[in-house]
């Protein structure tokens, strides 16, 4: 997910060849294609002009200035030494998303970075746009507002524990939040893996501090990825308790656990909260 790999030359394939054969992967993963380097088949990948949302880079259409980006990831992946651990994908018929960490270096030491990757594909295989989310704080020690990608979608429901979440999230009501996570579950903040928290103890000291602003954080739902399993939602955030915000785009992954409930959730996005003092 999300490149077809047919697409790719024989040399490109050949060495993908082990994992194809293990994995039964019917898309390239977003960047073991990007860093391929075959550009014919990235944007042949596409039904009409490569079209990507970037945090950081915004819009990028057409085929000149994917190229461009194309190279300039694959020299930003070289200076900053970057491995790529796989967490998960769903690819549907419409639409799928694909969820890795980038391990690189900074400053002082390693860092990790989760990325999120939505592709919309509503004709077939063929790419229609590429939607793509992470935290700056990892990489610049800030945020960088980014405004809405997708506009909200009112007719846009969640059902069972997803929807559960949502309204207790929207109301601020942490008893509810609880109540929708298995007892070993775990949030893991946009910033990485040093902001997870486990647990009926962690996840209840977590939003206890995301509600410390006088309320609840309703979001504007965008679209939705969910194959019963896993869910990707993207949203805009556009409250935090009783502060307004300008709507800014996101996306966040809800793992059902075996009961049903939440085993995980996953967030990617940049919103700056404005939480109440520390405890």
């Amino acid at each position: 997910m999300p490149w077809v790999p047919e697409l790719f030359s024989a040399p490109v394939l050949e060495r993908w060849q082990e994992t194809l054969e293990r994995e039964r992967i019917l898309d390239v993963p977003y960047f073991d294609g990007i860093l391929a380097g075959d550009l014919d088949a990235l944007v042949d990948s596409f039904s009409a002009e490569p079209e990507i949302h970037h945090p950081i880079q915004g819009r990028i259409k057409g085929r000149r200035a994917f190229e461009a980006y194309v190279a300039g990831t694959a020299a930003w992946f070289g200076e900053r030494n970057v491995s790529v651990e796989e967490v998960g994908h769903v690819v549907l018929e419409q639409r799928g998303f694909e969820e890795v960490v980038l391990h690189l270096d900074g400053g002082d030491g390693r860092i990790d970075l989760p990325v999120a990757i939505v592709a919309e594909h509503r004709s077939g295989r063929e790419l229609e746009e590429v939607r793509i989310y992470y935290s700056s704080w990892p990489l610049f020690g800030r945020h960088a507002v980014r405004p809405p990608v997708l506009q909200a979608d009112p007719d846009l429901g969640e059902s069972d524990v997803v929807g559960d979440y949502q309204r207790a999230l929207g109301d601020g009501d942490v008893d509810a939040v609880l109540a929708a996570f298995e007892p070993d579950a775990y949030a893991r903040e946009p910033a990485g893996s040093r902001f997870v928290h486990r647990g009926r103890d962690g996840l209840r000291a977590f939003y206890e501090r995301l509600f410390s602003n006088d309320g609840g954080i309703p979001l504007e739902h965008c679209a939705v990825v969910d194959d019963g399993r896993a869910c990707a939602l993207e949203y805009n955030v556009v409250r935090w308790g009783r502060t307004d915000l300008p709507p800014q785009a996101g996306v966040a992954v809800y793992v059902r656990g075996e009961s049903g409930k939440l085993a995980a959730a996953r967030i990617y996005d940049d919103a700056d909260p404005p939480l109440g003092p520390a405890a």
